[in-house]
């Protein structure tokens, strides 16, 4: 496949810190790079990236991260371990019947640790689900963006997941908060060396736009910027 879903990147005033705390939570190696450090993922699991920045995080992430539990036990000790690393408890308006817990890493990145039989969530792997805010039709830009199925198509929520399984990307449609001026969270592709250019044509025709990069955002060299249906900036570069 000519292109792929390298990671979704956090922008962080502390990548190596963030970074850290991430390898440690899912048990992954930490590759030091020029946009910053990157957590590989594999055929299943999602890659993660933090990208310098000097902003600071003023308001909810529009995308957030959701890690499975075997049993109660399980998602207890995954909490005592998040906390041990550097995560804080987070009041985001839960209810007290609702099973999952959300954290924040130590950066202030809201995760949730989601409840045992989680029937959407089943088989997805620890790092189970990418959450993002986003309409319907965004949802069905990404399916057509990384030819990944759609596996969930309801009442304007949509997540698709690549063929071989593993984390779901979902967008919970409307309503959308305020889109943040610097787009602390996106997603990085990678496409097949001389691809590029016949790929970033294939993406504008699904209704991605092409950006001026004058304010930068950390991207690999060559890359090129783009936004999504929703507005959403995410680049493609060569690789």
């Amino acid at each position: 496949m000519a292109l792929r879903l390298r990671s979704v990147t956090f922008d962080a005033r502390e990548p190596a810190r963030v970074a850290a705390f991430w390898a440690a939570a899912l048990g992954r190696d930490v590759l030091d790079e020029s946009g910053g450090p990157l957590l590989p993922g594999t055929e299943t699991q999602v890659g993660l990236r933090f990208s310098p920045t000097t902003a600071e995080k003023v308001a909810p992430n529009r995308i957030h991260l959701h890690l499975t539990s075997d049993d109660p036990a399980d998602q207890q000790g995954t909490v005592d371990r998040l906390l041990g690393l550097g995560a804080r408890h987070l009041d985001v308006g839960q209810r007290p019947e609702e099973g999952h817990i959300v954290l924040a890493d130590p950066e202030g990145n809201e995760l949730c640790v989601i409840e045992p039989g989680n029937a959407f969530l089943a088989g997805c792997g620890f790092l189970g689900e990418i959450a993002c805010e986003g309409t319907r039709e965004v949802g069905l830009f990404w399916s057509e963006v990384l030819r990944w199925p759609l596996v969930w198509d309801r009442d304007s929520e949509t997540a698709v997941q690549a063929p071989t399984g593993g984390t779901k990307v979902a967008w919970g449609g409307p309503p959308l908060t305020p889109q943040p001026w610097n787009h602390r969270q996106r997603f990085d592709l990678v496409v097949a060396d001389g691809a590029l250019a016949v790929e970033v044509e294939r993406l504008i025709a699904l209704g991605a736009h092409r950006v001026d990069d004058a304010d930068g955002t950390g991207g690999a060299v060559g890359a090129v910027e783009l936004t999504d249906t929703d507005g959403n900036r995410f680049s493609i570069a060569p690789g």
